[in-house]
């Protein structure tokens, strides 16, 4: 299993525009290659049984047409599914809907590459504030739970709450850090200033890292 450093190398980040519904929309895109044939990394990542050993319990109907809940944070409904290649999704929080969509391709070798595509409508004073980092690194720190639960799949289910203490620990700040330093680098590399965009990345780590 790769260290912190490792991991936020592994990961890829890409953020682009696109129009929906009239109007542009952020698109942050977050890969990683796994050490899995595409099969059982299809399970990890579709089933009520395995989502809650890396990410969060979730309920409701895994398939396209039904409704899911993932406890204390998403819902939607499942729009597409095309396995074991690909599924999309509506993701409702906060009152916002904005739309994921999960691809997997077989590299050979039992080795698959998971990509996550996340489209939104973001208000401008919101990404002027924290950058793509605000929802990026939920979606760093699900990478690496994925990592780890490949590693040892006999682990017990993810901890909401040794997770939270593990993010305010010395080691979790500096992952934390450096990953909001590697959004704010990919925020510039799709058009944002480049000193708006750290700065941005800086709130962003201190909001994921304020105490109280």
């Amino acid at each position: 299993m790769p260290n912190e450093n490792e991991q936020i190398d592994a990961v890829t980040r890409g953020l682009a525009h696109r129009e929906v519904d009239g109007s542009t929309a952020k698109v942050a895109t977050i890969s990683q290659v796994y050490d899995t044939g595409i099969d059982d990394l299809w399970e990890a990542v579709s089933s009520a049984e395995r989502i809650p050993r890396w990410f969060l319990p979730v309920s409701g109907e895994l398939k396209e047409g039904g409704h899911y809940q993932l406890e204390g944070n998403a819902s939607g409904t499942i729009t597409a599914c095309d396995k074991p290649r690909s599924y999309a999704a509506t993701w409702e929080y906060g009152g916002m809907v904005s739309w994921i969509t999960v691809r997997l391709t077989s590299l050979g070798d039992s080795r698959t590459q998971f990509e996550l595509e996340h489209v939104a409508h973001v208000d401008d004073n919101l990404w002027e504030q924290f950058g793509p980092g605000a929802t990026g690194l939920g979606w760093e720190m699900g990478l690496w739970g994925l990592v780890s639960y490949l590693a040892d799949p006999a682990s017990t289910p993810a901890d909401p709450a040794a997770a939270a203490a593990w993010a305010a620990s010395s080691q979790g700040k500096a992952y934390l850090k450096r990953s909001s330093e590697a959004w704010a680098e990919a925020a510039i590399a799709s058009g944002d200033d480049p000193d708006e965009a750290r700065a941005a990345a800086e709130r962003t780590y201190e909001a994921y890292t304020a105490e109280g």
